[in-house]
């Protein structure tokens, strides 16, 4: 599931929001203050961020701003303004949503899943056939023959084509509380992997390496 950014300085509402997401699968990461927020930005990626706009080192709008020099990244802002023209300026500097406090965090959820909807159409990766039922992936038109832990990988990378997955997500993912496997594990099935591949198309490269980050599937 995609990754949220969580900025809220208020400890209930956060704890509230973060319940809520989890709890419909989000994976969710809260940080306190706007300059915590810059900081994990430079090593996590992250699919949505919820900001609020009353932050105690800076303000929301211009957090959005910063955040946004790195990459294009959806926004719901919160905050306990409702006058039209905080509304208009959160809208106008590019958010995707405004919500004001206080709030359902059902309703924060759903507006959630309307935005990555609206910012992520759904992608394919060309090649590929995922019969999640049947637990079987074919290329090019052939069955692959995977043993569970490479179906795992290969499956948590079909499920969002493009995006980067860290060693520690596909971890969880593939491997969950299993205590004797680790980074190099991932690293050896991403290898067999890639040689099953190649053994229906020698030029097929479809599985990359992010450096530093983790693995993603080609979409292009």
């Amino acid at each position: 599931m995609p990754t949220i950014l969580l900025v809220e300085d208020e400890a209930v509402i956060a704890r509230a929001v973060e319940f809520a997401l989890r709890g419909e699968g989000f994976d969710t990461l809260h940080c306190l203050t706007g300059g915590d927020a810059l900081r994990l930005a430079r090593t996590q990626l992250f699919e949505l961020a919820i900001l609020d706009v009353g932050l105690p080192d800076i303000g929301g709008f211009a957090l959005c701003r910063e955040l946004r020099r790195v990459r294009d990244l959806p926004v719901i802002f919160l905050t306990a303004r409702d006058a039209e023209a905080d509304r208009v300026l959160g809208l106008e500097i590019g958010a995707d949503d405004y919500i004001a406090k206080p709030f359902s965090p059902r309703e924060l959820v759903a507006r959630v899943r309307a935005v990555l909807r609206r910012s992520n159409p759904p992608v394919a990766a060309p090649g590929f056939d995922h019969d999640a039922e049947g637990h079987r992936v074919s290329f090019r038109g052939r069955t692959l023959s995977l043993t569970r832990y490479e179906y795992g990988l290969l499956a948590a990378l079909l499920q969002r084509p493009g995006a980067i997955l860290s060693r520690a997500q596909l971890m969880d993912r593939v491997w969950g509380g299993e205590s004797d496997s680790s980074d190099r594990t991932i690293d050896t099935h991403i290898k067999t992997l890639r040689a099953k591949l190649r053994e229906i198309d020698p030029q097929a490269d479809p599985i990359r390496t992010q450096r530093g980050l983790g693995y993603s599937l080609q979409v292009d």
